[in-house]
């Protein structure tokens, strides 16, 4: 009988596809007790073609976004365990594995792994050490309310009893943080384990593709916090210095502005200033015994992230719709 079913969504994913497959097939756990099920999101390159060539449960699907793609996979799954996985993540052998380790507790309702990269751009090594800092929280909490789907598992009665990840979410971002955040106020326990470990080929490798990112993080994340305003104040995956920054860099962007008007609004916008350089330091160094260029820049990189995420937000406020109750879908924005 099978245990497993890992399912990956894949839109145009020719150049990822076959790496991400044969990982999955080189697992240390035998093959008999896991599926691989590939739904194909409406691709329109050699996503199929590469695929259907593996030894693996293929579907072909409209185009909806990775939501509906992954609750298709769930639908066609016949393991009572469901892991996630994404098309430009490759995983180590022990991954599945490691993924159901923690399920040997009867109390464990889903899985959260881990990332790695190794991509050599200064962007992208940032990016990296910005998951290991929140990597770095997650182990001293016994219960997390964050599982990303590039390494995740669920038990699958959980999974659909939860109704599966909101398909009114059109595109990647935050779809999973919906989706843990109604699990964790259902009560349900959920664990990190490091060990479990995918190596993403596709981390930001430019500025500019980082902080359209980070952008499009807040706009996403907001759309979720209207749901959950709880986590808005503190969750176990986001780092408390995160909101310090944004606050202070646009409050300092702010006063500074405010100082051609009001010589005084100067010395707050300094004040400001320096709380943010201040906040930036445990993250620099934490980066610095890393990688001493990512903590060097990382002021740098923190400001990029915080300016870009402020921005997502104050997106959010002017373009979202007038209702503000936790019942409407988020707009399908591309």
């Amino acid at each position: 009988m099978i245990k497993a079913s890992v399912v990956v969504p894949a839109y145009n994913s020719e150049k990822t596809i076959a790496r991400c497959i044969d990982a999955l097939l080189r697992q240390t756990c035998p093959v008999d007790t896991y599926e691989v099920i590939v739904i194909d999101d409406g691709s329109t390159d050699a996503t199929a073609e590469i695929a259907m060539s593996y030894p693996v449960r293929y579907y072909h699907k409209q185009n909806g976004g990775p939501a509906s793609a992954r609750n298709m996979g769930v639908r066609e799954a016949t393991g009572e365990i469901v892991l996630f996985t994404d098309a430009d993540c490759v995983a180590t052998e022990s991954w599945i594995e490691e993924m159901l380790r923690p399920f040997t507790d009867p109390q464990v309702s889903a899985v959260k792994g881990a990332y790695r990269t190794n991509q050599r751009q200064l962007t992208a090594r940032f990016a990296q050490i910005e998951f290991e800092e929140r990597f770095a929280m997650l182990r001293k909490s016994a219960s997390i309310d964050m599982i990303d789907t590039y390494a995740a598992a669920f038990r699958t009665s959980v999974f659909t009893g939860a109704g599966g990840f909101d398909e009114s979410f059109p595109v990647a971002n935050n779809e999973d943080t919906d989706l843990s955040y109604k699990l964790s106020a259902a009560g349900h326990k959920m664990v990190f384990n490091g060990n479990a470990i995918v190596y993403h080929l596709n981390h930001p490798a430019s500025v500019g593709r980082y902080g359209r990112i980070k952008f499009l993080r807040g706009y996403w994340r907001m759309v979720v916090y209207k749901r959950y305003p709880d986590k808005m104040i503190k969750d176990t995956y986001t780092p408390q210095s995160l909101k310090i920054q944004i606050l202070t860099l646009f409050g300092g962007a702010f006063f500074l502005a405010l100082s051609a008007f009001i010589h005084a609004a100067s010395y707050a916008s300094l004040l400001l200033l320096i709380i943010f350089l201040l906040s930036t330091a445990r993250f620099a160094a934490f980066a610095f015994k890393v990688d001493k260029a990512v903590g060097l820049t990382s002021p740098f990189f923190i400001a990029l992230r915080a300016a870009s995420i402020g921005l997502g937000v104050f997106y959010y406020f002017v373009s979202a719709p007038k209702c503000r109750c936790n019942h409407c879908p988020p707009p399908r924005r591309q």
